[in-house]
């Protein structure tokens, strides 16, 4: 049995692919931004001295981890459809994609925060540093310079993930592969353009991800060592 592929009738459609490829951005972007905020609350929550915090963060973190992607997009989507809170699909989506990758976040940021020596926090404290300087300067950004490319994978991770909320009918690039298949009858065409898709998106956050880690922890790596000269000549 010989197969015949015909992009042509696919490709015509696409205007559509592209709407598709912007929504999925649309979903992946803020939810990357927001959900990388809400995991490092959550790992400063998971490393807190308050007992009931550290098993409140903990517990959102396993059932969020334990569940699947699909079902949390249904309980969030429908859920709150019955309780009387109408929400459009992509805020359904988006506010799942944001509670689902803070979880994972979560976990990456409090190994990359476990890795940072007590004997460097006890140095910034008798330095005279607030508690909150010593986060942020000893802590969080030191550790997420450890863990980032854990984290650019997660995020990678995410953008893919967020095909899942066509179940929805979230108009991102499944939805619209699926749309068009069903148009056109070329299935295989449509899902093989729609997979080159994700991985040009794929490829080009990942080069996006890194150009920024360039620039933020190049910097301050040759202002540190900046630092040290003038210390050292004086």
């Amino acid at each position: 049995m010989t197969y015949e592929f015909d992009f042509a009738s696919v490709l015509a459609n696409w205007p559509q692919f592209l709407e598709g490829a912007w929504m999925t951005i649309l979903l992946s972007f803020p939810a990357t931004v927001i959900g990388f905020v809400g995991g490092t609350l959550l790992a400063i929550g998971r490393r807190s001295d308050q007992r009931w915090l550290v098993k409140a963060c903990g517990a959102y973190v396993e059932v969020l981890r334990n569940t699947p992607l699909l079902v949390q997009v249904f309980l969030v989507f429908f859920g709150l459809a019955s309780l009387g809170f109408k929400v459009s699909a992509f805020a359904a989506a988006l506010l799942t994609l944001v509670i689902n990758v803070a979880a994972y976040t979560c976990e990456i940021m409090r190994a990359g925060m476990d890795s940072i020596h007590k004997g460097q926090i006890e140095a910034a404290e008798c330095l005279g540093l607030t508690r909150r300087q010593v986060y942020w300067h000893v802590v969080l950004r030191p550790a997420m310079e450890k863990v980032y490319p854990a984290l650019t994978s997660q995020f990678v991770l995410l953008m893919l993930a967020s095909s899942i909320t066509s179940q929805i009918s979230v108009e991102e690039l499944t939805a619209v592969a699926a749309r068009v298949q069903s148009e056109t009858f070329r299935p295989f065409e449509a899902y093989i353009l729609v997979a080159v898709a994700y991985l040009a998106l794929s490829l080009l956050m990942r080069l996006g991800l890194w150009v920024f880690g360039q620039m933020v922890f190049t910097r301050k790596r040759r202002l540190g060592a900046s630092g040290g000269v003038r210390l050292a000549g004086h």
